[in-house]
C-alpha cells in the first residue's frame, strides 16, 4: 500500500495526534514506534516521506536514517526537541532533508510536508516525459502525442514507440524488440514488420519513406532523432 507519510516516533500520543491531523487533511499517514517496525513497514509499503524522531526506543534516529539510506531515497524530515546545531548538521549530513524542532505547529508542518511531496511528484512526472522533435512520449500515463495530439496508440504500439524513443539513434535488432516489447510471447518476423508499419502510419507523413523509424537492412531498425 502507498502512504504519504510514515511517522517514526516513540512518543505515541504526539505521533498519533499528528497522524490523525494529517489524515483529516487527506495526507495518508501511518505511525510506528521503533526502528524495526519502520524497516518492516518499508519492506511492505511505499512511503512518500518519513517523519523521524532522533530518540527512539533501543536505537537512534540517526542510525535508522543511515540504514534507510542504504536502500531508499525517501525524503526524511527529522523531528526532535534537541535544538543543538550539531544535531541539525548531523541529521542533514547523513541523509536527512529537513530538521523540525518540537513542539511543532501541526499546520506549518503539514504545509512543509505537502509542498515537498508535491515537488517530488511534479519532478517524477516531468522526468517521465520524453520529447523527440514533434513526438512526445509519457511513460507514466502510457500515452504518446504527435504535435500535441493524442496518437491513441494501442498498448503494443505504445510499447514499441516507447522502446524506439528510449533507444533513439541506436540500431536495435528485431530480437531486442521482441524480447523487450513482447517478452515471452512469440510473434513472427512478418508480424513485427506489420506492427512497425502500423506505427509508421501514425507518426510518419509518408510511411513508405519514414523520417523516424528506419529499417537497417540485415540488422533491425533505428529511430532517428
Amino acid at each position: 500500500m502507498r502512504y504519504n507519510v510514515l511517522i517514526v516516533d516513540d512518543e505515541t500520543l504526539l505521533s498519533n495526534m499528528t497522524a490523525e491531523y494529517f489524515n483529516n487533511f487527506g495526507v495518508l499517514t501511518k505511525t510506528v514506534n521503533t526502528a524495526k517496525e519502520c524497516i518492516d513497514f518499508l519492506k511492505e509499503n511505499v512511503v512518500d516521506l518519513i517523519l523521524l524522531d532522533i530518540n527512539l526506543i533501543e536505537s537512534s534516529g540517526f542510525d535508522l536514517c543511515k540504514i534507510i539510506r542504504q536502500e531508499y531515497d525517501t525524503p526524511i524530515f527529522f523531528v526532535s526537541a534537541r535544538m543543538s546545531s550539531d544535531d541539525m548538521l548531523i541529521a542533514l549530513n547523513i541523509g536527512g532533508d529537513d530538521y523540525i524542532t518540537k513542539p511543532y505547529e501541526l499546520g506549518v508542518l503539514l504545509a512543509k510536508i505537502k509542498a515537498r511531496i508535491k515537488r517530488d511528484t511534479d519532478k517524477k512526472e516531468s522526468s517521465s516525459i520524453v520529447t523527440v522533435n514533434n513526438i512526445k512520449v509519457d511513460y507514466v500515463k502510457m500515452k504518446a502525442y504527435l504535435d500535441e495530439k493524442d496518437l491513441e496508440l494501442k498498448l503494443k504500439e505504445f510499447k514499441l514507440l516507447a522502446y524506439f524513443v528510449a533507444n533513439k539513434n541506436k540500431v536495435v535488432t528485431k530480437d531486442e524488440i521482441l524480447n523487450n516489447v513482447w517478452g515471452d510471447t512469440y510473434i513472427s518476423d512478418g508480424a513485427l514488420n506489420v506492427q512497425v508499419f502500423r506505427l509508421r502510419e501514425k507518426i510518419e507523413k509518408n510511411p513508405d519513406e519514414p523520417k523516424y523509424i528506419k529499417t537497417v537492412w540485415g540488422q533491425g531498425y533505428i529511430f532517428e532523432a
